[in-house]
């Protein structure tokens, strides 16, 4: 017999015999009798393939796949599984013929062609080794023959079709298993899979958990939302496999983690591609969903999937990194969600944040290009990077938020973090646009009166702040800055700056302070204002000489989107300061609410912005800071067991200031364990309003 096998992204059944009744013979064997079920000289058929796909069955268990829904065979490559195959007589190794091959094409229709696909023998051993493809007759009872069969752990992933063929000295018959598809996936437990993770916990959680965090706002308030990631739910590893045929990358490259998170990335969003998701950073969000009211992938990618390849609307950085995180855990990648606040959007690969000022210290719009996002959620994903030199491996960044193009398609990563840390902005990929995400210089650039522009004033640590993600195996907050830059102002973060501007579009220049003798910073007390009240800052000012020094403040607050970019000018001014010898002055700053009331944009996000000249030295005085409005938070008590999240819309009246409202839903449990209810509300008015709550099923 033989195993051939067909490979697709999609759930379609081709026709053919099922598994439970033998197939036609074929031409060389038709006419055949079973004239001696016991006779080896009798025509060899199969009558049935039992492939122990059973959820609890040995097989998914093992390869840890039993939280899949689907109940097809779900293994992982490198890695054995079995199956049990029964003929029509007992099998006999001295007369009958074993010819195992499996054969891989892309598309929904059995091609069986080896210009089209991949075809491969798998040879029957008697001894197994890792790292081949093999196959061994483990056991043998009267009719029944249980195999053992080895995979590639560099095999394409990929949905299967399984064929057996029997040859014996009366003939051969083909028997196709329809419909018992075999899907493979990457394999973070097998060492020689890319993808290895050598730590348990850490494959529990970045595989396996299917609930997470994801973390917004600003360096100093920084929100938390859970999100249901439903990797393992109805039609979703189906509709991962669907996206990755659309990609219309050849199936030999669907064994390369590298090639696949990077056609991810480019195939969640659907900027050139007719991808997952259609963003959306406008006031509008007619005909779609806003990007706030998501609150898990389930129902993005089913969507996605039952409407044949149709975008959804809409999102924005933390949705498209929600499903990514999704898809890449679903196909095995362990993968995380990253949040990088005050993240740079770098636009002419200058790999610095400019900032363009005209002779009144007023900020030029329509020249400023660059922005730095209040937030930006990536994906980090882990693999081996073996097309570039040794130590770029482990955490990827991979981005799926439409931002700048990279080789012709809106696509960014794999990255290595580790690469980001030095500098070493030539290694691929992407790695210039993620540098300057997180470590470049915020350069302020002065007009002068013959139209070119100076370097006056250069922020070194602004950019790149409490980089996040979520903790394993607990719901904390884990800062990781220090996985993709030294400490700030070190030689070593120094270092890696100077080395990656030499490969920026701008000469660089760092010129040596003179007379930098005033600081100026923006603090904010506790967690911040709450929409609805006042917003209350401190801008603080210190003289470090011996000597006096006058300077006049201009101050500028901005409601902006969560990405940096500028809606309109709510309030500015300018505030006289003299300061004496070895001062330290805190002048407070109040935006009442009256003020920014009519003003606000989705996630309540305002910049500050200060600019100054002393006096005495001509030293420019710059800095900006970001700050959100707080917004209350939906309290859930669990009054009754249930057993996952429900897709629920609730339409409410209208709720006057300060006051509560209490809504009761009910839940049917299915499965016992640990679960979380998750609802969040969609208000023009009042977004990222959202709760969870955690409970136990119980088994009945």
């Amino acid at each position: 017999f033989s195993l051939l096998a067909e490979m697709s992204s999609s759930n379609t059944n081709t026709g053919g015999p099922s598994a439970s009744a033998p197939a036609a013979a074929t031409p060389a064997a038709s006419g055949e009798e079973e004239e001696d079920e016991g006779d080896s000289n009798t025509l060899l058929t199969v009558h049935s393939v039992d492939l122990l796909k059973s959820k609890d069955g040995p097989n998914r268990r093992e390869h840890h796949t039993e939280a899949y829904f689907s109940d097809k065979l779900i293994i992982r490559r490198g890695q054995t599984f079995q199956m049990w195959i029964e003929f029509s007589r007992p099998f006999n190794p001295k007369s009958d013929l074993i010819f195992p091959c499996l054969g891989c094409v892309f598309g929904t229709e059995p091609i069986f062609s080896r210009s089209t696909g991949i075809h491969i023998s798998v040879p029957l051993v008697d001894v197994l080794e890792d790292g081949r493809w093999e196959m061994k007759i483990v056991e043998q009872k009267d009719k029944r023959v249980r195999l053992a069969v080895n995979t590639l752990p560099t095999a394409s992933i990929g949905r299967y079709k399984v064929t057996v063929d029997s040859f014996s000295p009366k003939g051969k018959l083909l028997f196709p298993c329809t419909p018992n598809d075999v899907y493979m996936l990457f394999n973070p437990w097998c060492e020689d899979d890319p993808v290895y993770l050598d730590n348990e916990a850490e494959r529990k959680e970045y595989v396996l958990n299917s609930m997470g965090k994801v973390y917004y706002g600003t360096e100093q308030q920084i929100g938390t939302r859970t999100w249901n990631f439903a990797q393992f739910e109805q039609d979703i590893l189906e509709a991962c496999l669907f996206l990755l045929e659309r990609g219309q990358v050849a199936m030999t490259e669907w064994r390369d983690p590298v090639i696949v998170s990077r056609m991810v990335s480019a195939l969640v969003n659907s900027n050139d591609d007719y991808g997952v998701l259609m963003g959306n950073w406008k006031d509008s969000y007619e005909g779609g969903t806003s990007p706030t009211a998501w609150s898990g992938s389930g129902d993005i990618l089913r969507q996605y999937y039952k409407s044949s390849g149709k975008p959804v609307k809409f999102a924005q950085c933390w949705v498209f990194a929600g499903v990514t995180n999704s898809v890449l855990r679903c196909l095995g990648i362990p993968t995380r969600c990253v949040t990088n606040f005050s993240s740079a959007h770098d636009t002419d690969l200058s790999l610095t944040t400019d900032i363009y000022i005209d002779e009144k210290l007023e900020i030029i719009k329509d020249k400023t290009s660059d922005s730095v996002w209040n937030f930006h959620v990536w994906n980090e994903s882990w693999m081996t990077r073996l097309d570039l030199p040794a130590g770029y491996g482990g955490w990827q960044v991979v981005d799926s938020t439409p931002q700048e193009p990279s080789q012709g398609s809106y696509r960014c990563g794999p990255t290595p973090v580790s690469a980001v840390r030095n500098g070493q902005v030539n290694l691929k990929f992407d790695t210039p646009f993620v540098f300057a995400e997180v470590n470049s210089d915020r350069i302020y650039w002065q007009k002068k009166p013959d139209g070119s522009f100076s370097q006056v004033h250069v922020e070194k640590n602004s950019i790149g702040q409490r980089i996040s993600t979520k903790a394993v195996g607990s719901d904390a907050r884990v800062d990781i800055t220090h996985l993709y830059k030294y400490p700030e102002g070190s030689e070593e973060e120094r270092i890696a700056v100077e080395r990656a501007s030499r490969f920026g579009s701008k000469p660089t220049l760092y010129p040596s302070p003179t007379g930098n003798d005033v600081s100026v910073e923006i603090v904010m007390d506790g967690t911040g204002p709450r929409i609805g009240g006042d917003a209350k800052l401190s801008i603080v000012l210190k003289n470090k000489s011996s000597n006096q020094r006058t300077a006049s403040l201009l101050y500028e607050v901005m409601v902006m989107y969560y990405t940096g970019v500028l809606k309109s000018t709510v309030k500015k001014g300018q505030i006289p300061v003299t300061l004496k010898p070895q001062e330290t002055k805190t002048i407070p700053w109040t935006l009442l609410y009256k003020e920014y009331m009519k003003h606000l944009v989705d996630q309540g996000a305002l910049m500050l912005a200060v600019t100054g000249r002393v006096n005495e030295t001509r030293q420019i005085l710059a800095t900006q800071f970001n700050f959100r409005l707080r917004t209350p938070d939906l309290i859930i008590t669990v009054l009754a067991i249930f057993q996952k999240v429900y897709n629920l819309y609730v339409s409410l009246s209208d709720v006057d200031k300060l006051a509560m409202i209490t809504l009761t839903e009910k839940f049917v449990p299915t499965v016992a364990g640990s679960q979380k209810l998750l609802a969040s509300m969609d208000c023009r008015l009042l977004t990222q309003v959202h709760g969870v709550a955690d409970t136990v099923v119980k088994p009945k």
